[in-house]
């Protein structure tokens, strides 16, 4: 008795969680997060920088797509570790808001969990390092807005050379780099045809396959891919010059009876009537199109074949199944208003352009609404070869775009090549010199992440990084002389990127810095990590086997209550349990 009452005086392991879950927690753990995210990293670090290499990805459903554009990798990689799919969301961050710069904010949170790696390893606590991280994050953001150079001096021919020159540094990375003076002129104009909101979903960008890039075009209005058409349809004009235009909500056509309509009369001779009435209310809809004056009658639902005949009859345009996005579009460009009833109609509710035409582009008919009186929107048409080439162009087209909408908006700029990473960098390490403790290292670390963007541009073009940086760094020490210099692409060597054109919006560079820091510290901040288990069938888990009663698998009179918490009872809860400190999971201690 005696010896038992040692066994009954222990106090026995609480379990928390159900049987099966995997936990994990303490050092082990922190440094398993960041392999892992240093692990994503480097699938998109040799996509930096204009010399950047491609990655083909193929996905399960067939579809491959090549890409160097790191918010589009990261998402079609489809990351399953829970820490590194912060960096996928930092990555998606960066595009909507910037559109730019996404794989340099995952290389910079890499560098900096890499650096704090060291840190971990040898004691130092999560928290100092998080609080290191942003101090030196506040003075790199504030660094960044004292380099900002305006960009706003001079007459309009100034402002539209430097949104070009943003466009081109955009675009120099990208697969149509060498189209890059092709299109900045067009992405500028299609965002200064915008109204205060900047809305780009008001830039419409349509692909068709086939010809060469440089014949692609940018439509001052909107242009659509011709919808399905009826017969007599070929019959109808396809040039106007100022026509009338009625935008409609509403169905052109003879509806077909439901299976199981019923309609009872009570004199055959009546039926006549019935069908007469509804081919009077179909032509008294078409009547009154045509006295509305519109020229091009326009519909998001569909214009039969009557319709179309009726149109063509007298000299006017249609098309119905047209997009809500082209609808919508084509009401902020010419002033008409959607209509759900012809009932009505005046002048004021019909739209207008300068001139409507419908070319032949490659395979496709397009309809084009060019000089537009409000032009709050733009068309811009890409012509290629392959299908994937034609994808990777509209997504190059759409991260410049967002470019210089950044740079209208808040039009200041840094110099790129990586010369602004540079002298942030310098700036920090001689701030770390004035301070003790701790936060020196560690500033001095996020100092020296920032170095990743030149070195790693360097290495993707094939230079020797070592000696590129070497050559930054005494530039770079000559402090407001050299404070513009960055890796040189053409020459092999250094340059003054703002004297060469190579700049890049402060706000793109901010966002960067705030997310790639803001990513980092949330890994440093976790120390435990559950897995919860797949849920199970009913009666199938441990608490159903014990309530079974006289049937439970091994135990003629039924299980104890505590085989619902491992199935040993007492002495598994006591001795032999794996209470949640007891289990050893990925990496944890």
């Amino acid at each position: 008795m005696a010896g038992m009452m040692p066994q009954f005086g222990m106090q026995p392991q609480v379990i928390l969680l159900r049987e099966g879950t995997d936990t994990s927690q303490g050092k082990g753990q922190l440094i398993s997060n960041i392999n892992a995210c240093q692990a994503v990293a480097e699938v998109v670090r040799t996509t930096l920088g204009p010399r950047g290499m491609d990655k083909l990805i193929h996905t399960p459903d067939g579809k491959a797509t090549i890409s160097n554009d790191g918010a589009t990798i990261m998402h079609l990689l489809d990351i399953v570790h829970p820490a590194a799919k912060t960096l996928v969301d930092i990555a998606k961050s960066q595009d909507a808001e910037i559109g730019d710069g996404t794989t340099t904010v995952v290389l910079l949170a890499g560098e900096m969990l890499k650096l704090s790696k060291v840190f971990v390893e040898d004691g130092v606590h999560p928290q100092i390092i998080i609080r290191g991280f942003r101090k030196a994050q506040q003075l790199a953001v504030a660094r960044l807005r004292e380099l900002a150079v305006p960009a706003t001096a001079g007459d309009e021919a100034s402002r539209m050379k430097m949104l070009e020159t943003c466009a081109r540094t955009a675009l120099n990375s990208k697969l149509v780099s060498t189209y890059q003076d092709f299109f900045a002129p067009m992405i500028v104009k299609a965002v200064l045809s915008l109204d205060e909101d900047m809305d780009l979903g008001l830039v419409g960008v349509k692909k068709v396959p086939g010809g060469s890039v440089t014949e692609s075009q940018f439509v001052d209005g909107v242009a659509f891919k011709r919808t399905f058409s009826y017969a007599g349809f070929e019959q109808q004009p396809k040039k106007f010059a100022s026509p009338k235009i009625l935008l409609l909500n509403l169905e052109l056509e003879l509806k077909a009876e439901s299976s199981n309509a019923e309609v009872r009369i009570t004199d055959p001779s009546k039926y006549q009537s019935i069908v007469d009435a509804e081919w009077r209310i179909i032509y008294e809809k078409l009547e009154l199109c045509v006295a509305s004056g519109a020229k091009i009658i326009l519909s998001a639902l569909p214009i039969g074949d009557l319709a179309t005949q009726y149109f063509a009859d007298r000299g006017l345009f249609c098309a119905g199944r047209v997009s809500r996005d082209d609808m919508h579009r084509l009401s902020r460009a010419t002033r008409a208003r959607v209509q759900t009833t012809v009932q009505g109609l005046t002048a004021d509710q019909l739209g207008e352009c300068g001139r409507f035409e419908e070319q032949q582009i490659g395979a496709e008919r397009y309809n084009l609404f060019m000089d537009c009186p409000e032009a709050r929107t733009a068309t811009i048409i890409l012509r290629g070869g392959a299908e994937q080439f034609i994808d990777e162009s509209e997504r190059s087209i759409h991260d410049a775009l967002m470019v210089v909408k950044n740079c209208v908006k808040h039009p200041t700029v840094v110099g790129g090549g990586g010369a602004v990473e540079l002298e942030v960098s310098r700036y920090l390490k001689d701030y770390s010199k004035t301070i003790a403790g701790k936060l020196q290292l560690i500033i001095g670390a996020y100092a020296k992440a920032l170095e990743v963007i030149p070195r790693q541009v360097a290495d993707n073009a094939g230079f020797d990084s070592t000696d590129i940086l070497n050559r930054l760094r005494a530039k770079h020490a000559t402090k407001d002389v050299g404070k513009w210099f960055g890796v040189d692409i053409d020459t092999e060597g250094v340059c003054d990127t703002m004297e060469k054109g190579v700049w890049e919006p402060v706000a793109s560079k901010v966002n960067s810095f705030s997310s790639a820091t803001e990513a980092a510290c949330l890994i440093l901040s976790i120390d435990e990590t559950v897995r919860n288990p797949k849920s199970q069938e009913p009666g199938q888990g441990p608490m159903g086997q014990a309530m079974r009663g006289p049937g439970a698998r091994g135990r003629g009179r039924g299980g104890p209550v505590s085989a619902g918490m491992g199935g040993g009872g007492m002495r598994q809860m006591v001795g032999r349990g794996r209470g949640i400190r007891a289990y050893r999971g990925m990496g944890g201690k």
